[in-house]
């Protein structure tokens, strides 16, 4: 066991809880359709993955940040030793080890986010998908071992479909903040795709649509093949749902479900709505995650 001077374990995860329920976003509320020993364990995955993105997303020096990353780092490899430092660190150790969740999916993690400290720069997509790995991907393998798997299911079966949901979620992301990104002069779209329409980020002004991207007809186009991207991504995503147990299948459709319900406002809103950000409407949240309930009772 670890020796912590943050209470103990059940302390560490009330504090988890903390953390996850005023984070400010709703996919916590998916979190209630697991036991509650899973539950839990979700909490201190969100909570350190809360954290780590804090850390890089202070303002502040890059260089500067890039050592506190560093040092967390080096706090994770401790805490999954027994030494904590961070009121996160007993919960995720005994989420880590009773769900047998790889440590290298957490220092993957940890890659991503440290790599949004450089210039954002991808040639093509076959460079832009490690980056959605890291950030997105890893996760998802993270949260699987959570949920759990059917029996007959394997973890070698999972792998394929929970990384393409995790691409399929970034690369989501990628396109609701397009607008945003762009006005600041970062696109995480490759940049071969990007010459192809004769897309340019900028700052605005004449030629460029609302959200800082020159060439509004090409954007049109560039929306659209990332759009049908995500969309095959997705399909490709769903044979996770067979190999999940009902929790798991559950709150993987709430994730699913909202996720392709943004990249529907995406598709809907086309190169206008880059001027402000994609959201899902709350009344399709709430019928996504009711839909989800029979699911989790085995029902559906």
């Amino acid at each position: 066991m670890g020796h912590s001077s943050f209470g103990g374990t059940a302390k560490s995860y009330r504090y988890c809880h903390h953390v996850t329920t005023t984070a400010g976003s709703s996919f916590p509320l998916a979190f209630r359709l697991l036991p509650a020993a899973r539950r839990r364990a979700m909490d201190a995955l969100y909570a350190f993955l809360r954290v780590t993105d804090d850390l890089a997303d202070a303002p502040g020096d890059p260089a500067v940040k890039r050592g506190e990353l560093a040092r967390w780092r080096a706090a994770l490899g401790d805490a999954l030793a027994g030494r904590y430092s961070h009121p996160v660190h007993p919960a995720l150790h005994d989420a880590v080890r009773r769900y047998d969740i790889p440590p290298q999916y957490l220092s993957d993690v940890l890659d991503g986010v440290e790599s949004d400290l450089s210039p954002v720069r991808f040639a093509t997509f076959a460079d832009l998908h490690p980056y959605c790995y890291r950030v997105a991907s890893a996760v998802g393998l993270a949260c699987v071992r959570v949920w759990g798997l059917r029996p007959g299911a394997t973890w070698a079966d999972a792998e394929g479909p929970a990384v393409d949901a995790g691409i399929a979620f970034q690369l989501t992301n990628v396109l609701r903040d397009l607008g945003e990104d762009a006005a600041r002069g970062r696109v995480y779209l490759p940049e071969d795709e990007l010459a192809r329409f004769g897309v340019t980020p900028g700052a605005g002004g004449t030629g460029h649509s609302p959200g800082g991207l020159c060439h509004p007809a090409g954007v049109g186009d560039l929306l659209r093949l990332q759009v049908g991207r995500a969309r095959g991504l997705y399909r490709r995503a769903a044979g996770l749902d067979r190999l999940l147990t009902d929790p798991g299948r559950a709150i993987f459709r709430v994730m699913r479900g909202t996720y392709e319900a943004l990249l529907d406002e995406v598709e809907r809103r086309g190169p206008a709505g880059l001027a402000g950000r994609a959201r899902v409407p709350r009344r399709r949240k709430g019928l996504i995650f009711l839909g989800a309930w029979p699911v989790r009772w085995g029902l559906w």
